[in-house]
């Protein structure tokens, strides 16, 4: 059977790929297991070829091993200690600690939360048709549905046969995120992880450690729900691995998307105090991450924090750029985003003038890296101005990670826009609720907003 980010001989076309970005000479290794017969090119899907054979196998389980084995170079800049990680950032900004609002900070507070989670699912279900195509067939599809550009949720209606042929929908999510089959945010990963990390809090509070992380996958994630980095960190913790080793054996995704996408709700429960929502993301997302992908998850809790209490999307991205190593290569894929965001006027040319550059910087990375996904969300940010639809819109045109990078876009707007900001025509196909494959089913997004609002304590106080 084919196992999906997890049969040796894709590991090891993506080990080669991440281990020569860290720095460390592969040469070698890659001649050995072309010389043998094995393909050095990393699946887009993840899926790999056919099955390799026994013996095949066999060697890229042996050439993972020595490839893990290899120390990288040193990289003072990017370290993955949190003392370490915490000595090269900037003083962290002075915000407050709940917005300010009609019916008082508390109301204020809740108010973004409850934006924050329905500007999440509705900005990922906007994204999972299209997840894994490229952003010329996206944009083919939309001209051809007389959808170009990008104002409300897919459709196949209209749709012509050949386009469908050479840019076909994402298999799993097709059939519950176009416009005629909406009914309620479908299960996401997505979504599945800000639900466990409610659950995380409440069982454990802000002291948490990755084991307690681990033990809840155990206890609740299905691993067949789990991808990439996940379902590697996944596999080693059944194996009795222990931290970090969770996170870097045969894990090849290790620097990947994986980890941004579990924090947003750390941030929610930490309104305005970006350290802490950077610290609670760095210990959920080293289980799996090193490195960049776990600066993701730090830098999107931060964004979550900065969106709870500031007025505009500089400001949160302002006090998002606190939490991550200066000299980071996450650090510089957000500066060419953000600065390419504020260039862009909002015109069709302009927009795709900005994607263009990160298309032509960061083209090379899986369509799941970290690295080209934060870009386009920082992108996504400045250039939308704080408006819902652009945002979101702008995050999915880009391609690579659609469904992702529009969720953290609109957890933000969502947040800084409130429910009726976000608009009518993305929130109610949303029915007010988000499928799940965790434990106790269907969730009421009023519920999670309530559950959320009451881990983050009284106004300026702790948890």
């Amino acid at each position: 059977m084919r196992l999906t980010w997890a049969q040796p001989e894709d590991l090891l076309a993506h080990e080669l790929v991440q281990a020569a970005d860290e720095g460390k000479d592969v040469a070698d290794v890659r001649d050995r297991w072309v010389a043998a017969g094995g393909d050095p090119t990393p699946a887009v899907s993840g899926a790999g070829p056919v099955p390799a054979s026994p013996e095949l196998r066999a060697l890229a389980r042996s050439l993972l091993a020595e490839l893990d084995a290899r120390p990288a170079p040193s990289a003072p800049e990017e370290p993955d200690g949190w003392a370490e990680i915490e000595a090269l950032l900037p003083p962290a900004p002075v915000l407050p600690r709940r917005p300010s609002g009609s019916g008082g900070p508390d109301a204020a507070y809740a108010a973004r939360v409850q934006g924050a989670w329905t500007g999440r699912a509705a900005g990922c279900l906007l994204g999972k048709p299209v997840e894994k195509i490229p952003r010329e067939g996206i944009e083919e599809i939309l001209r051809s549905t007389g959808r170009w550009p990008l104002r409300r949720y897919f459709t196949a209606a209209g749709l012509p046969d050949d386009v469908a042929a050479r840019w076909p929908w994402n298999r799993r999510s097709a059939p519950t995120s176009l416009e005629e089959n909406i009914d309620g945010m479908p299960e996401d990963d997505d979504l599945n992880y800000p639900i466990l990390a409610l659950a995380l809090l409440e069982q454990h509070g802000r002291g948490f450690t990755t084991d307690d992380v681990a033990q809840l996958w155990l206890d609740n994630l299905p691993a067949g729900r789990t991808f990439t980095a996940e379902r590697a960190a996944y596999r080693n913790i059944l194996d009795a691995r222990p931290v970090p080793e969770t996170a870097t054996h045969d894990n090849p995704f290790r620097e990947w998307i994986g980890a941004l996408i579990r924090t947003d709700l750390l941030g929610w429960t930490a309104p305005g105090d970006v350290r802490e929502a950077a610290r609670l993301a760095w210990a959920d997302a080293r289980l799996s991450h090193t490195r960049n992908g776990t600066y993701g998850a730090q830098w999107a809790a931060a964004l979550a924090a900065a969106a709870m209490v500031c007025d505009g999307v500089d400001e949160v991205l302002d006090a998002a750029d606190a939490v991550v190593p200066p000299g980071s290569r996450l650090a510089a894929a957000v500066r060419l985003g953000r600065s390419l965001g504020g260039d862009c006027d909002g015109s069709e040319a302009g927009v795709r003038a900005g994607l263009d550059r990160l298309h032509a910087e960061y083209g090379h990375l899986h369509w799941v890296h970290v690295l080209n996904n934060a870009g386009v969300i920082a992108f996504a940010l400045s250039a939308g101005r704080g408006e819902f639809g652009p945002s979101v819109s702008i995050a999915v045109t880009a391609g690579w990670d659609t469904d992702s990078a529009a969720a953290t876009v609109g957890g933000v707007v969502g947040a800084l826009r409130g429910v009726t900001g976000i608009g009518d025509q993305w929130t109610r196909p949303l029915h007010g609720r988000i499928a799940t494959s965790l434990p106790g089913g269907s969730q009421r997004i009023t519920d999670l907003a309530a559950r959320t609002v009451a881990l983050a304590g009284p106004p300026g106080g702790a948890a």
